[in-house]
């Protein structure tokens, strides 16, 4: 049964009302304030949305839908609310790329064969267009037995005959009260374990049965009672969620999540398992909200790029309500927004299932790999690279040669500009994951008084006076230093030698300025400015602050016309309209590790530089260096 630790202790600070709302953050919640103004329909999804789950994409969304009983209740049972929560994520399904959905139990109030027929005809409005998963609370059997209790009116609907055509669906246990679906999403599989609402210990040995045969899956584990909360939202142990924490799930590291119903308040814990790894515990019911909560769905959002899970909680049915015609109840209930019911985790989840599926990285690719038609310049600091490539944290020393790969000429020399050491510059190991070459350069770069290291293109390399009339793609991949010491505000990247005077250039910040680099603000922000070889103008985009501590790639494209900068595969806000054609190259040499001013080098670069291409032409974002962009 549906159960309250306090029944009257309502928390008021969840609710949200509906004159002051405030979107939360993630797709779902973007297409809820749609479906406010556009209810949702099943004919939505029937125009094609609801195939269109993108497996390979980053991010995609688990709907926790939990105890419904007091819609499926006798005489005064109301299927409505329900029916539009499915219509929602039938049309959703694309956009919020709904991967899955799961109920946690208590779908009917008294498991009467009328109560089940009617919740089993209810859930045919998303049986076939968004796979899913029930299992079996207390309200829908006889509370007394565990999962050997043999037929029943719930197994006769929602028993595994109901999955089979799911391609998700992988089996039940032998007595059909509990399941097991494997699902791919973010370009790997998911194990989604729902465990009857007492499970016999037949039932926990076919449950460790189906972790043993995936044992490199993640896995959900879902059941409807685990844990209860008071109103503070902190969850704890429930009995028999001891009995799952001590039977299954502490000692297998693959579960991560475990989500229960039954109890409310709704709360939250995360606990230690035997392998020292979290393992978040939710509790999710709202049967005692208005209108034994309305179908109201729990939506968790996973975002394996950010490493974070953001969670939300809404009714689809109020939102598809006119808002002038939303009752005051209806308005306070469209959406819950306090920490237990909209709250975001913060899960490395490559950290977290190393244990037990650590992650492989990609091998080295050549060289050959990664050069493209119109390749102008490649370099890399590994041993294809490099005439003498040395070990990591070694000194680099002046005048060793960084080969360019493309064939054509433009091979770099390494020299140190004003104070500068030999530590300036240092092989090293570290690089993006998804870099061609697994090698880079550390910078020690600096001011007071100015010095760092710096590669350079000889008298008379081709690259120095090309004029790149036909577009252009300048890459690089970058990592700044945690933590980020001392004032380097506006060092050089790289950069093209020769005052933009010079090239008679008038338009400028200063006519000093170089003809073309890629620079770093004050605030961390990528700073692009170029003089086009054909157009009086310095047309300058900005990006975002970088992030410290981690590796960077970035792509500055031209097309001919305008240019677009890229951070890790993403366009940013700022580039300008200003029409672009070429770089206006005065035959002096292409610089990485710093920028010139009138000529002379300031600072020097201060963190690490991997691969670096240019390419004469646009390239799109599929042909970048790195496949993770």
């Amino acid at each position: 049964m549906g159960t309250s630790r306090h029944q009257n202790g309502l928390d008021r600070r969840a609710l949200l009302q509906a004159a002051v709302a405030i979107p939360a953050a993630g797709a779902a919640v973007t297409a809820a304030s749609t479906i406010a103004a556009t209810p949702a329909r099943a004919d939505s999804a029937n125009s094609g949305g609801r195939s269109h789950f993108d497996e390979e994409s980053p991010r995609f969304a688990l709907a926790v839908l939990p105890d419904t009983q007091y819609l499926f209740d006798a005489d005064s049972a109301d299927p409505e609310p329900l029916r539009e929560t499915f219509r929602y994520l039938a049309a959703e399904r694309h956009e919020a790329n709904i991967a899955f959905m799961t109920h946690l139990g208590d779908v009917t109030e008294h498991g009467t064969e009328e109560e089940i027929g009617l919740a089993a005809d209810t859930f045919r409005t998303i049986h076939g267009k968004v796979p899913y998963s029930v299992l079996a609370g207390n309200h829908d059997i006889r509370s007394s037995t565990d999962d050997q209790r043999g037929d029943s009116a719930y197994l006769d609907a929602f028993g595994p005959d109901r999955y089979a055509s799911m391609p998700t669906f992988r089996g039940a246990s032998p007595d059909g009260y509990n399941s097991y679906h494997v699902l791919r999403a973010a370009g790997r599989e998911w194990l989604v374990l729902a465990l009857d609402w007492r499970v016999s210990d037949k039932g926990l040995s076919w449950a460790q049965g189906v972790l043993d045969a995936h044992p490199t899956l993640p896995a959900i584990l879902t059941t409807h009672d685990i844990a209860w909360s008071d109103d503070d939202g902190k969850a704890q142990l429930s009995d028999n969620g001891t009995r799952l924490w001590d039977g299954l799930i502490r000692g297998n590291d693959q579960i991560f999540l475990a989500l229960g119903g039954h109890y409310w308040p709704p709360g939250r814990t995360v606990l230690t398992n035997d392998a020292d790894n979290d393992v978040h515990v939710h509790i999710t019911n709202y049967q005692d909200r208005y209108y034994g909560g309305a179908g109201m769905i729990r939506m968790y959002g996973f975002d394996v790029v950010r490493n974070v899970i953001d969670v939300q909680t809404f009714s689809p049915w109020f939102l598809a309500r006119d808002p002038e015609k939303r009752s005051p109840l209806e308005a306070e209930t469209i959406e819950l927004t306090g920490p237990v019911d909209r709250f975001s985790l913060d899960i490395d989840f490559g950290k977290r299932f190393a244990g037990f599926s650590p992650v492989v990285p990609p091998a080295p690719r050549p060289p050959a790999a990664v050069m493209p038609r119109g390749t102008v310049a490649y370099w890399r600091f590994d041993t294809s690279g490099t005439v003498a490539a040395g070990k990591p944290g070694t000194s680099v020393p002046d005048g060793v040669v960084v080969r360019d790969l493309s064939g054509h000429g433009n091979d770099l020399t390494v020299s140190r500009v004003g104070a500068a050491g030999q530590d300036a510059l240092t092989w090293s190991a570290d690089h993006h994951p998804g870099q061609p070459a697994h090698a880079s350069l550390r910078f020690d770069g600096g001011k007071s008084p100015d010095h760092g290291a710096i590669l350079t293109t000889a008298a008379g390399a081709a690259l120095n006076s090309e004029k790149f009339t036909s577009g252009y793609t300048i890459e690089t991949f970058i990592r700044l230093p945690e933590p980020f010491e001392g004032d380097h505000a506006w060092m050089g990247i790289l950069s093209w030698e020769g005052r933009n005077g010079d090239a008679g250039k008038t338009t400028g910040w200063s006519p000093l300025e170089p003809t073309c680099s890629l620079n770093l603000s004050p605030e961390r922000f990528l700073q692009f400015v170029v003089y086009p070889h054909k157009q009086d103008a310095d047309p300058t985009s900005w990006s975002h602050a970088l992030p410290i501590g981690r590796w960077t790639h970035i792509a500055v494209v031209n097309d001919g016309r305008r240019t677009v900068v890229y951070v890790d595969g993403s366009r940013i806000a700022r580039n300008p309209t200003q029409r672009s054609t070429g770089i206006a190259t005065l035959g002096k040499p292409f610089v990485i590790g710093a920028t010139q001013f009138d000529e002379r080098f300031g600072q020097g670069f201060y963190g690490w530089i991997g691969d670096t291409r240019i390419v004469d032409r646009a390239l799109p974002v599929r042909d970048f260096l790195t496949p993770l962009a």
